[in-house]
């Protein structure tokens, strides 16, 4: 193994932002309950704030639509369960926790690429007018491939549905990747995490439009103005606004070279590799994500062969990754044994150029059978 290690799979969690660290470091202080009315109270009372304004203004968003929950698998089950009573409509290639929350919904035909049939949406739309809650994720965790969420919505409008989006691997990535934000996609619900982007595990969000009433999905106290019961994560929800601003001000020149380094390490292995395969090639993509498959060569070998020599992916879902179970996403788009030989190769904010062209050096030799 390598002195060095090369961290590839930030869409299972991205490395802690120093901007992060320093804000929850810094709430780790004196002890106050966000709830209580005295001066320490109202001190972490002001931290919470401003993280729902920071959060708030990445997503594009009003402070008061940003309910803080534990994560965005808690965000889904809210979005969904907060409106059981309408149809749900949903995708095969959905992450697990909308497609668990949900699994009497009516799932839209994908093609090859992973990408919605809008013409079968339509079709399930006129049978539950006025009454169905789409749920499309914005970006797939697999494969990268961007959905078309503002034609979703279009639809949505025409025939009285609502419509809700797990933008977590999205968020943070800037509006050419799929997450326009709560106003300007016009979704009514919107996911988002905050380990993705480079803050803290534990803790999420769900984001409401103004004058949508969603109902708690944990009763409690009367935290998140009474629609999520519980004391607020102080230490994670510091972090979580900090990342959002340490993004705001990092402009998109990272995410410019994150897309030509990918570019760059899908080309080399077209050339070397023709026998490979690059999933969503054709669709419209997250630049930080690459889903390759290796074929003859299971995704578990692939993956221990890589981590022998000190570089880190997976193969799908982190969620499930520890298993290395069977990709119910590229099944969806019709992979085949592909399925169960692809890696996922994801890049973020601490990314380096030579991180890539040592994963490839490493991965022509797996190929080759040299390793």
């Amino acid at each position: 193994m390598t002195s060095d290690p090369i961290y590839l799979d930030y869409n299972a969690t991205a490395p802690l932002r120093p901007a992060a660290q320093h804000a929850m470091m810094n709430a780790m202080g004196p002890p106050g309950n966000p709830s209580s009315v005295h001066h320490q109270g109202q001190k972490a009372r002001a931290i919470v704030e401003l993280a729902r304004e920071q959060v708030a203004k990445l997503a594009d968003a009003d402070p008061a639509s940003v309910i803080f929950t534990s994560g965005g698998t808690e965000a889904n089950w809210q979005a969904l369960h907060g409106f059981s009573d309408r149809m749900i409509i949903t995708t095969p290639v959905e992450h697990m926790a909308v497609l668990s929350a949900a699994p009497d919904a009516l799932l839209i035909d994908v093609d090859a690429d992973g990408v919605i049939d809008l013409n079968h949406l339509e079709h399930l739309l006129k049978t539950y007018k006025d009454n169905a809650l789409i749920s499309v994720m914005t970006a797939n965790n697999e494969t990268g491939v961007i959905q078309p969420l503002d034609q979703v919505v279009e639809l949505a409008r025409a025939y009285g549905a609502l419509v809700h989006s797990d933008a977590v691997q999205s968020f943070g990535k800037g509006d050419s990747n799929g997450c326009a934000g709560l106003r300007a996609s016009g979704v009514d619900m919107l996911t988002i995490s905050a380990h993705k982007m480079g803050a803290a595990t534990g803790i999420g969000a769900l984001l409401v439009r103004e004058g949508l009433v969603i109902p708690p999905l944990i009763a409690g106290g009367g935290q998140e103005s009474r629609r999520r019961g519980g004391t607020e994560n102080l230490i994670g929800i510091a972090g979580f606004g900090a990342a959002a601003s340490d993004i705001m001000d990092s402009g998109t020149a990272w995410l410019d070279q994150l897309a030509k380094w990918h570019q760059w390490l899908e080309d080399q292995i077209s050339t070397n590799a023709p026998d490979a395969v690059i999933f969503g090639k054709a669709a419209k993509r997250l630049v930080n994500t690459s889903a390759i498959a290796m074929p003859g060569r299971r995704a578990e070998t692939q993956i221990m062969q890589l981590d022998l020599a000190g570089i880190a992916v997976s193969a799908g879902a982190a969620c499930s990754s520890g298993k290395v179970a069977n990709s119910h996403v590229l099944a969806a788009m019709g992979a085949g044994d592909l399925a169960h030989q692809t890696i996922r190769v994801s890049s973020g904010w601490n990314s380096k150029q030579s991180d890539f062209e040592r994963f490839f050096e490493i991965w022509l030799q797996v190929y080759k059978n040299k390793v």
